[in-house]
């Protein structure tokens, strides 16, 4: 009869889309274990991922007008921290000549060019590792009687043991310069003159020695403190971007 044969009809139809869903199922599987075409659709994905200026560029325009009025505030912010690093270092210039006459009394008792007062020397410490500098650079003297006999001068290799034991200069210091910081007598930090740009030196003085002739040694760092023009948000702070000597 005429149902029977809808019937039959309806079961073929679910039998053959069931059969073409097992074949679309089977074929996906194979295609997604062709690394071929993982990385041909990785690649896509990747190319329609939203970057952060994409990103913005879906936001309506009164936003996006918005986030550029920020983008300006923010440019404008760094110009002013700039010229603040600018008065910092017209600052460490000023103060730098109000330390300079204790740094020629530490070179003189460094050096034995002088004797501290019993004012001068009196000194009560309760930090365990200024005991601990302290204990090594009275091992670097042996203060002892037949030291005392020998009349040590000044602070023998002060500031190699300095080197050795502050840990942002130790990393710098090689088994072959230690004889040479042996011989270090002072070091002096000179800043670029009011109106210059932006500098400082470092000069290394040193006793007569076997390594080199020139008595003081000198290195000097150019500095900037301005935005990128291309890139201002990047900006954070002072960056040398000269060294000579």
């Amino acid at each position: 009869n005429s149902f029977s044969k809808t019937e039959d009809t309806a079961s073929d139809s679910l039998e053959a889309a069931k059969n073409a869903t097992n074949k679309k199922e089977k074929l996906a599987d194979q295609v997604m274990q062709n690394p071929q075409v993982l990385a041909s659709l990785q690649e896509r994905l990747d190319n329609t991922s939203l970057t952060p200026s994409s990103y913005i560029e879906t936001f309506p325009k009164a936003v996006i007008r918005r986030i550029d009025a920020l983008k300006k505030l923010q440019v404008k912010c760094a110009h002013i921290e700039a010229k603040f690093y600018e008065e910092v270092h017209d600052l460490e210039r000023k103060y730098a000549a109000l330390y300079q006459p204790l740094f020629d009394k530490r070179r003189e008792f460094i050096n034995g060019e002088a004797e501290p007062t019993d004012a001068e020397s009196e000194w009560h410490s309760e930090n365990e590792d200024e005991d601990k500098l302290a204990g090594d650079l009275k091992n670097a003297v042996v203060i002892d009687e037949k030291a005392e006999e020998t009349n040590v001068k000044g602070i023998p290799d002060f500031w190699f043991t300095i080197f050795r034991n502050v840990d942002m200069l130790s990393e710098l210091v090689q088994e072959y310069d230690e004889p040479i910081l042996k011989h270090l007598q002072d070091i002096k930090v000179k800043f670029s003159e009011p109106g210059q740009p932006m500098s400082f030196s470092l000069e290394f003085h040193f006793g007569p020695n076997d390594y080199f002739s020139n008595s003081v040694l000198t290195k000097t760092y150019k500095m900037k403190s301005e935005p990128d023009k291309t890139d201002p948000f990047s900006f954070e702070g002072p960056e040398i971007v000269d060294c000579e000597g």
